[in-house]
């Protein structure tokens, strides 16, 4: 059998007439640069001005476009993105044979992180107008990301507190002695070490400062009570706990709808914890939808009653289950929901009958509720004690001032309907966070600070929407005819 062996490279050709007919018609760079043609840059908040004196700069267009397509295909680094323009096709032909480089990039990126989140925002808003989005029913859901930072650069309040001292010694000490070398050789040229040591120890000064204004921000302990630490070099990430480690982190908040599974809303958080987060993302994905949702959907790690009372209403029903109900373990004996509550005598029963009366509030704001047994010698008689309590108080029972809501979302839970709801939501939440760190790589920020994060998320959100958008429309022609119509 006869071997292939390819055309001789000296070999003259005749090539198209124009960089388009390098690209098929059908090829998906061609969505992501109608897509962005669609958008409004003033909603974005990036004015385009052609007649702007002064040195000409890059279409912001085409910058968005750079980007988005750069993410969508694992492409995050500046300097892969400024190769890519110069070696394929498909970048070739999106920015029109100009090829920025990797400073430039990174600028565009770094001043324009409002209007990276704003950009799936607008994406969204066309789905509901193409009818791909129905805002009926919303899942949310979080995944962590690593922030671009090391675990050696995590601290303790004390640690900083000693660096900075040490630091400010170092700086006073580097003064004096450049103040005595230009007495001492003045008529010697220029001393160029002295002042470069002394920039970088006032740079290491800087970062110390904004580490140490984090802990008054957010505390020095975490709601645990464990001393919290604070990353160097980027201080608005936190430990974050996952399945690939302990790393410095953001957790990534995304809010889905139930038709196509196409992301309404993302953001980039630096709480480990989802219990305070459900309220803000729902209400966010409120205001890209400009309307309340018939239905919110989480699982237990956002059953937090306060967040679940800011979104419950009539317009919009919470389903969100209870750990408990979640567990694959049996509740243990004697639990809190053995114990009837008397509302017309405002006390509580216990499975003997006995009466836990109210006792005291069990914090400042009054919103959690202390039952106590009437006498702690009924306790101690009883055959029960031991499993059920071993105080010498007697037993008490803690009720949330909006249980009553809290029982009304658990029951609605174990509901057909519910249980209906709730399965489809992990087929819907996530299949985005899947597609975002598995298919495009998407494991690590390369911006520093939570608005950045937050941008990226909102970023690679676009992407996955614009993938999907491309799967629903039947290909690349027909997102491009369907943008067309809208």
């Amino acid at each position: 059998m006869a071997y292939r062996y390819g055309q001789d490279r000296n070999q003259m050709l005749l090539f198209p007439q124009s960089i388009d007919q390098y690209v098929a018609d059908d090829h998906p760079v061609r969505a992501y640069d109608a897509f962005v043609d669609t958008l409004d840059f003033d909603q974005l908040g990036i004015k385009l001005n052609a007649h702007k004196v002064g040195n000409s700069q890059y279409d912001p267009r085409l910058m968005l476009k750079l980007l988005l397509y750069s993410y969508s295909y694992g492409l995050k680094g500046s300097r892969k993105i400024e190769r890519a323009t110069h070696e394929n096709i498909a970048f070739i032909w999106l920015m029109k044979n100009l090829k920025p480089d990797h400073k430039t990039i990174a600028e565009f990126r770094r001043k324009n992180k409002k209007a990276l989140k704003r950009s799936l925002k607008l994406c969204a808003r066309l789905c509901l107008k193409m009818d791909l989005i129905q805002g009926n029913v919303l899942f949310v859901d979080s995944t962590k990301i690593r922030a671009a930072a090391g675990k050696k650069h995590q601290h303790r309040k004390k640690w900083y507190q000693k660096q900075l001292k040490d630091v400010e010694q170092r700086i006073n000490k580097l003064l004096a002695d450049c103040e005595r070398i230009d007495q001492d050789q003045a008529d010697q040229g220029s001393w160029v070490k002295m002042p470069k040591e002394l920039a970088s120890q006032k740079q290491l000064k800087a970062t110390i400062e904004n580490a140490l204004d984090e802990f008054k921000t957010r505390g020095s302990h975490t709601k645990n009570g464990k001393e919290r630490k604070v990353n160097r070099v980027d201080p608005d990430s936190s430990v974050m706990h996952s399945p690939q480690g302990t790393h410095p982190g953001y957790s990534v908040q995304n809010v889905v709808d139930d038709k196509n599974g196409l992301i309404v809303h993302a953001d980039a958080v630096n709480d480990a914890n989802d219990s305070d987060q459900f309220a803000d993302q729902v209400k966010a994905a409120h205001k890209v939808l400009d309307k309340d949702c018939q239905v919110a959907c989480a699982d237990a790690g956002y059953s937090d009653i306060e967040q679940l009372e800011k979104i419950e209403s009539e317009k919009t029903q919470v389903i969100v289950p209870s750990k408990q109900q979640v567990s694959d373990k049996p509740p243990a004996p004697f639990n809190k929901t053995e114990f009837v509550y008397d509302k017309e005598h405002d006390c509580y029963r216990c499975p003997q009958g006995q009466r836990l009366i109210f006792r005291r509030y069990q914090d400042k704001e009054q919103t959690k509720r202390d039952y106590r047994i009437e006498k702690p010698c009924i306790c101690r008689s009883c055959e029960h004690f031991g499993p059920c309590t071993n105080s010498k108080q007697g037993r008490t029972v803690t009720r949330h001032v909006s249980e009553e809501l809290k029982d009304k979302i658990q029951q609605r839970y174990e509901q057909d309907e519910g249980r209906q709801i709730y399965e489809r939501r992990k087929a819907r939440v996530e299949h985005p966070f899947g597609y975002i760190k598995k298919v495009i790589g998407f494991g690590q920020f390369s911006m520093r600070g939570r608005q950045s994060a937050a941008a990226e998320a909102s970023l690679v959100a676009t992407c996955f929407n614009l993938t999907r958008m491309i799967n629903l429309l039947g290909g690349v022609k027909g997102f491009i005819a369907r943008l067309q119509a809208a």
